[in-house]
């Protein structure tokens, strides 16, 4: 049986057409495999910085709750970015071997964290940009979503306790202390050299604020603070920069006072009166 040449010539094309349509289906085009900017690491290789390592007694937290460091066995102070807070608190616990790489500082056992590593399990937190401030601006809250409870402010209540170390911010500041018995005290870093004498180490003393309870602890924003209960201080807020521009603008010294017209000097003994100007009156007659 004997094919017809244009049939044959049909069936090959539509042959060729069908496998290259298989093969383009097949074969899927190159993918772009530079990862966006969110899943990249840091930009700088945490090794390059020296390495403290030790085992992690206890975390710090800022006045809101949130972890801004740790404090190893040995009384190191290491600081991290409280945007980390979460990370750290599901990388490290107490007790456990950690290495951090960061820069330590002259005078202090303190440290800036860049990355912190746990020895056993090889987590690893790492400050994505350290060119980024520690403490940037809070965050306005999110408005609580409808049907949901309005969070209720913490409490003011009392804590008495016995310090044992001064805690700082990344700058070296001090800007609080940690009880022995575990609790934190929070005030602004412009108070310290005010409270310097309440705030010694083994000193006992009572404070007064808004006290934050979570699974990470305890901390204080301290309201007052003293030696005794009859012998309280008030911490103030943080005092404003000399520039800071208020409702009403910048802060000036306020214009003086107006007065009311008053009469011209009379002229230099000696020299005629002005143009225009009233002559002075005569002497009066001798009695």
């Amino acid at each position: 049986m004997q094919i017809p040449r244009p049939l044959i010539s049909a069936s090959v094309v539509a042959l060729a057409t069908l496998s290259e349509m298989s093969f383009s289906q097949a074969v899927a085009p190159p993918s772009d495999v530079s990862a966006p900017p969110a899943a990249r690491g840091a930009v700088y290789d945490p090794q390059q910085f020296p390495s403290v390592r030790g085992e992690l007694e206890r975390l710090t937290l800022t006045r809101r709750g949130e972890i801004d460091g740790l404090i190893l066995k040995d009384g190191t102070e290491v600081k991290i970015s409280p945007d980390l807070s979460t990370q750290i608190a599901f990388a490290i616990r107490p007790g456990d071997r950690v290495t951090i790489h960061g820069l330590r500082a002259a005078a202090l056992p303190l440290v800036r964290a860049v990355s912190i590593t746990d020895d056993v399990t090889h987590r690893t937190v790492t400050d994505s940009d350290v060119s980024t401030p520690m403490n940037p601006p809070p965050v306005r809250p999110a408005p609580p979503r409808r049907g949901a409870p309005p969070q209720a402010p913490g409490a003011s209540t009392e804590m008495t306790g016995r310090v044992r170390m001064a805690l700082h911010g990344p700058q070296g500041d001090v800007n609080g202390v940690l009880l022995e018995s575990g609790a934190i005290l929070r005030f602004p870093p412009d108070q310290a050299d005010h409270l310097a004498s309440i705030i010694q180490p083994h000193q006992s003393l009572v404070a007064e604020g808004i006290t934050v309870t979570n699974s990470l602890g305890t901390v204080v924003d301290v309201q007052q603070i003293g030696l005794a209960r009859d012998r309280l201080v008030a911490v103030v807020p943080p005092r404003r920069p000399a520039d800071d521009r208020g409702p009403a603008g910048p802060h000036r010294r306020p214009p003086p006072p107006a007065r009311g017209p008053q009469a011209p000097p009379p002229p230099p003994e000696g020299l005629a009166p002005a143009p225009g100007s009233l002559a002075p009156p005569p002497p009066p007659p001798p009695g």
